[in-house]
């Protein structure tokens, strides 16, 4: 039986959370200058802390593996429970903030920024005028941020998540076209022309390996994580570039050069944590966006 599980039932004899709380923002970060800079406090309370849970659990809990901090097997069980500790705590204050079954306070919701400028932040007028005790956040991000970790309360995902206890809902598909300046004319081959395309980050998604598949990284001539900027190259003469049909059809100077149908369609999945899925703004909302996404579909198709 390992040290962790032979520790006495008396919770008194437990290790403090908050020492918990540390080992597990370390184990993220790497380091102590990294952790406390997270915390807000100074190197050595990160090191005191990390000493007085190693003693409470009677075995060391970090290694230094090639100048990073690493868990050691016993910490690895600690950060791991640690972590489902982390997020029973915050799905904790959601519940307790919502405990009057009124849909109200914040609700934080990340798409690509495609979705959010040119979709969603126009139907936000809507979504208040139904529930004026709401605040929004939109997060536009192409990175998945952590929802286990309250980095957002739903996503708007282009994949179905794999991993993770989440509640996810089909929202429907995003179609994708070529698109160059307006007075431009299709080329020959696709291989003629300059492009613009994601930066390199990105090369794994769809948009990328089609571009990979069919044209080459030899032709991209600029790079952006933002597709406003990409189809302002794109409209600006720069080079081709694959973009969202909603978005292309309906920004000036664009035209699309690949013809009716979709050079590619991702989904779009709604995406939230199990926990929350009862909390009356998560569930309205989310229900919202479900009914809106749907009634929309012709847009993105």
């Amino acid at each position: 039986m390992d040290k962790l599980a032979a520790l006495p039932g008396n919770f008194a004899a437990a290790p403090d959370w908050n020492d918990v709380r540390y080992a597990v923002l370390l184990a993220r970060c790497g380091s102590l200058a990294a952790a406390a800079r997270q915390l807000g406090v100074d190197q050595t309370t990160v090191s005191r802390r990390l000493r007085v849970l190693e003693a409470d659990l009677g075995t060391p809990l970090f290694e230094r593996l090639k100048g990073v901090l690493t868990p050691t097997p016993a910490g690895r069980i600690v950060v791991e429970r640690g972590q489902r500790m982390e997020q029973e705590m915050a799905a904790l204050c959601h519940l307790v903030a919502d405990s009057h079954s009124q849909i109200e306070g914040t609700i934080r919701i990340t798409a690509v920024d495609a979705l959010i400028s040119h979709y969603l932040a126009r139907h936000l007028a809507e979504l208040r005028g139904r529930y004026p005790g709401l605040a929004v956040e939109f997060i536009a991000s192409s990175r998945r941020l952590d929802l286990s970790r309250r980095e957002a309360d739903i996503a708007i995902r282009l994949a179905r998540p794999v991993e993770g206890d989440y509640v996810v809902r089909r929202l429907g598909q995003l179609a994708y076209g070529i698109y160059g300046a307006a007075h431009r004319e299709a080329p020959a081959t696709w291989a003629d022309s300059s492009w613009v395309a994601y930066e390199h980050a990105l090369d794994q998604v769809p948009e990328m390996r089609w571009l990979a598949d069919n044209v080459g990284h030899q032709q991209v001539a600029f790079r952006c994580n933002n597709m406003d900027a990409l189809a302002t190259a794109v409209a600006d003469g720069l080079g081709l570039g694959i973009l969202p049909r909603f978005l292309g059809e309906r920004q000036a100077g664009l035209r699309c050069l690949s013809g009716s149908a979709p050079v590619l369609t991702r989904e779009m999945w709604l995406t939230l944590p199990r926990e929350l899925r009862e909390i009356p703004r998560v569930r309205a909302v989310g229900d919202w966006l479900v009914q809106r996404f749907t009634g929309d579909a012709a847009i993105f198709g």
